[in-house]
């Protein structure tokens, strides 16, 4: 039959009056649900026929505008909520990840669409859209690469391709450098090749040894200094960091050069960009935290510090150097987490007898003066995270070593690689009792004595969490000696404990 209408997509979104339904009738009160009817539409639209590249397009792009705000609310109650079970944290983790996988798909369905056919009517329509299409497309990209750092996950080729060879394209096509507004209301203006960047860095900035919410610090302190890294089709003198972008590897220090040059290889480097960064620890140092910082929310001197503090070792020049050297050994721990059963453990023997049962095994690969490197197998638990309080006594040794997680890469679903710092291998259980009458009430707080690596007159002393208080001294006795603490500071919060730092006077 002659084409004498105009055809429609066989699809409800292909009506614009069903479109803006869709998006109206999106529940404004439950984010949860309005990401999903959305990442359902999408998938329906992976399997639509039809419809016209630049009409695709446009009801992706609006959809994905309209759920902007409830990703930023699942995102923050992914980070925020502080009892969330692990159904529930493993539900959101999978909505917004998946979310950023489907957009991504259909942003580059419709690129590759309108590159194949450049002379279709829709195709000459979308092209002034292929700058903001391209660039939204990195950053969900780039948003999946967060994602799988809050778990530690592995980070899979197929994504640094993903990231990578739209790059590429976008500089053959000459808009990888156009400026775009990604969303309505977002302040400022970025591109193509500033997203590709962000993800780099993002990677460079060892993401394994922090915790979700501080990788989220990271990442949005890296958009604040993003605009002044220096990144280069040419090895420049001052080059850190280098990248194949069609291999779908990560980026590599440049102690380590690449096999050949390529034309798809970038370089880049954080220029003065240490320097500004250390111009603001010195301000967040102060306790201020400048108005102008966006940080997704307000967010206290002391949690960002350390955030600053970590990303400028690997921003520096040089590569951040171990302290201890590392040799290489094969050993079974036994390993007790969290401060109840590590307190337990230092008790005595007949205290953790029960405990020792219940412990997991792991294999030490790798020891140094620090801690250890170690390979887990089950992850089973799900309690494994960075600041995890643990206690491990090796297989053939006598004592228990009491360490904090610092670095958590998950191989797979059942496999992970750790890195442990040691706290201390003699440490104590002790009994604190506050030396104001009106604490006394309360009875004692448990804590755990750090007998080692502490300056003269002063101790180092694990409590649960919320015991540490400023205004209160503590007292305890330890071997028929009675000990008075003074607080000085909180030195260190995690997971499940926190450490005081006092001044120590021992009784005559």
């Amino acid at each position: 039959m002659l084409n004498l209408f105009s055809s429609r997509p066989d699809h409800p979104l292909g009506d614009p009056k069903e479109l803006k339904r869709a998006i109206v009738e999106l529940p404004p009160d439950n984010s949860f649900k309005a990401v999903d009817e959305v990442y359902g539409w999408f998938e329906s639209l992976q399997q639509a026929d039809g419809f016209r590249v630049d009409h695709l397009y446009d009801v992706v792009r609006q959809l994905d505008e309209a759920v902007q705000s409830h990703l930023r609310r699942l995102s923050r109650d992914y980070l925020h909520s502080p009892r969330l079970s692990k159904n529930e944290e493993r539900r959101l983790w999978s909505i917004c990840y998946n979310y950023w996988g489907e957009v991504s798909s259909l942003y580059a369905r419709c690129i590759e669409r309108a590159k194949s056919n450049p002379k279709e009517k829709g195709s000459e329509t979308l092209k002034s859209s292929l700058p903001l299409a391209a660039t939204r497309l990195l950053a969900a990209r780039a948003a999946q690469l967060k994602w799988v750092e809050y778990r530690y996950g592995p980070i899979g080729e197929d994504l640094w391709r993903g990231l990578g060879q739209p790059y590429l394209a976008a500089e053959v096509a000459g808009y990888a450098t156009q400026p775009v507004q990604i969303y309505p209301g977002q302040a400022g203006l970025t591109s193509v090749a500033q997203q590709y960047l962000q993800a780099l860095i993002f990677d460079s900035s060892s993401m394994g040894s922090l915790m979700p919410i501080e990788i989220d610090l990271a990442d949005r302190l890296i958009a604040h200094f993003q605009p002044h890294f220096v990144f280069s089709k040419n090895c420049l003198p001052d080059s850190v960091y280098w990248v194949d972008a069609a291999s779908g590897l990560p980026p590599t220090r440049l102690a380590r050069q690449p096999d050949q040059l390529t034309q798809t290889l970038r370089f880049f480097s954080p220029g003065n960009v240490p320097q500004a960064l250390n111009e603001l620890t010195r301000i967040v140092e102060r306790g201020d935290v400048p108005a102008d910082l966006n940080l997704g929310g307000e967010y206290p001197a002391t949690m960002l510090l350390p955030v600053l503090r970590h990303l400028a070792l690997y921003w520096a020049p040089e590569p951040p150097q171990r302290e201890h050297p590392r040799h290489a050994v094969k050993t079974r721990i036994a390993v007790l987490q969290g401060f109840d059963d590590c307190f337990t453990a230092f008790a005595g023997n007949v205290a953790r007898l029960g405990k020792e049962r219940t412990a997991e095994s792991w294999v030490v690969e790798n020891v140094s003066l620090g801690g250890f490197g170690a390979s887990v197998d089950d992850l089973g638990g799900e309690w494994l995270r960075i600041g995890a309080l643990i206690c491990m006594h090796p297989e053939g040794g006598e004592n228990w070593v009491l360490g904090v997680v610092r670095r958590y890469n998950k191989d797979s679903e059942k496999h992970a690689s750790v890195g442990i710092q040691s706290l201390s291998k003699h440490a104590a259980s002790i009994e604190l009792r506050p030396r104001t009458a009106g604490f006394s009430a309360t009875g004692a707080i448990p804590g755990i004595w750090l007998r080692e690596n502490n300056s003269p007159g002063e101790a180092r002393v694990v409590l649960p969490p919320g015991s540490f208080d400023v205004r209160t001294s503590l007292e305890f006795v330890h071997d028929n000696r009675s000990y008075l603490l003074a607080p000085i500071e909180l030195e260190e919060t995690g997971s499940s404990f926190e450490i005081g730092h006092y001044r120590e006077h021992v009784a005559d």
